[in-house]
C-alpha cells in the first residue's frame, strides 16, 4: 500500500496495492469473460445443483436429529407393509379393518410375549453367569494363545525391545450400569408402545391414504397409475419382508437343532439369537460366530468340540445365504453386496443398532419403489444384482 494511505492494524484487513496491474503469463491468452461467469453461476442448472445439495444435507440432518420420531414410524410402516395383506384377507371374510387390525396386533403381541416368556429363563441364567463365563473363556483363550505369547516374548528378547515403562492410568467415572440399563429399557418400551399404536392405526386405516391420493390426482390415467404402483409396491415389499423373516426364522430353527445335537444348553436361545441377528447382514453373522464360540469354549473342554459349534453355524449360514435366499427371493428382490454394505453403514450411522436391523428392509423397500417409478428405475438397477445377460454383455465388450 502507499505510504500516505492510513493503515488499519486489523489482521483481517487485506494488504492490497490498488495501483498493481494483473498481466497474463501469455500475452496472446484470452481475457476472462466475467459476465459469462456470472451467467453460469446464475443459470438454472447451477441453482438446481445448489438447491439439490442443500436439500440432501437438510434431509440427512433431519433424519439424524429426528431419530426418536422417525425410527418408530419406520418400524410401523414396515410392519404395515407386512401385515396389510392379512387385514385385507380378513376384510374379504367380512371382518372390518379396525377389528382385523386389532386381531393382527394382538396376535403379534401374543407371539412376542410368549417367545419372551419362554426365553426369559435362559436369558436370565446366562446374564447372571456372564462375568463367570467371560472369566472362564478368557482363561481358556489365554491357555490356547500361550505358545504365541511365548514366541512373541522370545522375539522381543532377541530384538532387544522390552516392555515400555508403565504409564499412569486415568480412571473416568461414568454412569452406573444399572442406570444405563434402566434408561435403555424405558426408551425401548416407549418406542415399542409407539410402534404398536402406529401399526394399529395404519392397519385400521386400510386404503384411506391411497383413496385420498386418488381423489386429488387430476386425470384418470394418473389415478390408475397410482393404484397400480401402490398395489405392486405393497405386494412386493410384503413378499420380501415375509420371505426374509421366514428365512431367518427357518435358519434359527435349524441352528437350534444343530446346537441340540452338539450338546449346547438352551438351544432355543441360540436359535432365537441367530434369527434376530440375521436381520443385520454380515455383521450379525460375525456377532453370532463370536458369541457361539465364546459360549462353546466355556462349556466344552475339548477344543474341537467347542470349534464345531461356530463351525456348524457358519455352514448353515453359507447354505442359507448362497442357496436358500437366492432361490426364494429371486433376482428381482436381490440386492448387490456393495449396496447392502453401504446401506448398512449409512443406517447404522444415522440410527445406530436399530437402524442396522432395518437397513436391508429399508434398502429393499427403496429398490422396489425405484423399480416401479420410471424416473428412478436407473437407481433400482444399480441396487440390484447382476444377471447372466449383463455378465455376457460385459465379457463381449
Amino acid at each position: 500500500m502507499d505510504a500516505s494511505t492510513p493503515r488499519d492494524d486489523s489482521v483481517l484487513t487485506p494488504d492490497v496495492d490498488p495501483s498493481a496491474q494483473a498481466t497474463p503469463v501469455d500475452a496472446a491468452a484470452q481475457m476472462p469473460d466475467i459476465s459469462r461467469t456470472e451467467k453460469a453461476f446464475e443459470s438454472a442448472k447451477a441453482r438446481s445443483v445448489g438447491v439439490t445439495t442443500l436439500t440432501v444435507l437438510a434431509l440427512l440432518y433431519t433424519i439424524y436429529f429426528a431419530r426418536p420420531f422417525l425410527l418408530p414410524l419406520a418400524f410401523a410402516l414396515l410392519l404395515n407393509f407386512l401385515f396389510s395383506p392379512v387385514v385385507r384377507r380378513l376384510a374379504r371374510w367380512h371382518i372390518r379393518p379396525p377389528l382385523g387390525a386389532g386381531i393382527v396386533v394382538l396376535a403379534l403381541l401374543g407371539s412376542l410375549v410368549l417367545g419372551a416368556y419362554e426365553l426369559a429363563g435362559p436369558v436370565q441364567s446366562w446374564a447372571e453367569k456372564a462375568p463367570e463365563t467371560l472369566s472362564i473363556a478368557q482363561k481358556k483363550i489365554r491357555a490356547l494363545l500361550r505358545p504365541i505369547e511365548r514366541a512373541s516374548k522370545q522375539i522381543e528378547t532377541a530384538t532387544g525391545t522390552g516392555a515400555a515403562s508403565p504409564s499412569r492410568e486415568v480412571v473416568v467415572r461414568e454412569e452406573s450400569t444399572v442406570s444405563k440399563i434402566v434408561g435403555v429399557t424405558q426408551h425401548f418400551f416407549a418406542a415399542a408402545l409407539e410402534v404398536v399404536i402406529l401399526l394399529y392405526f395404519l392397519l385400521a386405516a386400510g386404503d384411506l391414504f391411497l383413496q385420498k391420493l386418488i381423489k386429488v390426482l387430476p386425470t384418470p390415467g394418473d389415478k390408475r397409475k397410482a393404484v397400480e404402483i401402490a398395489r405392486e409396491t405393497e405386494s412386493s415389499i410384503s413378499t420380501y419382508l415375509l420371505t426374509a423373516a421366514s428365512v431367518n426364522v427357518g435358519e434359527g430353527i435349524v441352528v437350534s437343532i444343530a446346537m441340540y445335537l452338539l450338546g449346547m444348553p438352551n438351544p432355543l436361545l441360540w436359535g432365537a439369537m441367530v434369527a434376530l441377528l440375521e436381520f443385520i447382514p454380515y455383521l450379525g453373522a460375525l456377532v453370532a460366530v463370536i458369541v457361539l464360540g465364546v459360549a462353546a469354549i466355556t462349556i466344552f473342554d475339548n477344543v474341537g468340540h467347542a470349534l464345531a459349534v461356530p463351525g456348524a453355524f457358519l455352514l448353515i449360514n453359507v447354505i442359507q445365504a448362497n442357496l436358500v435366499s437366492p432361490l426364494l427371493l429371486g433376482h428381482k428382490l436381490a440386492l448387490n453386496p456393495v449396496a447392502i454394505l453401504v446401506g448398512l453403514a449409512f443406517w447404522f450411522w444415522i440410527w445406530g443398532i436399530p437402524g442396522a436391523f432395518i437397513a436391508v428392509p429399508m434398502l429393499a423397500t427403496f429398490k422396489i419403489f425405484c423399480d416401479h417409478i420410471q424416473s428412478l428405475a436407473a437407481v433400482g438397477e444399480f441396487l440390484g444384482m447382476r444377471d447372466d445377460d449383463e455378465r455376457r454383455a460385459t465379457v463381449r465388450a
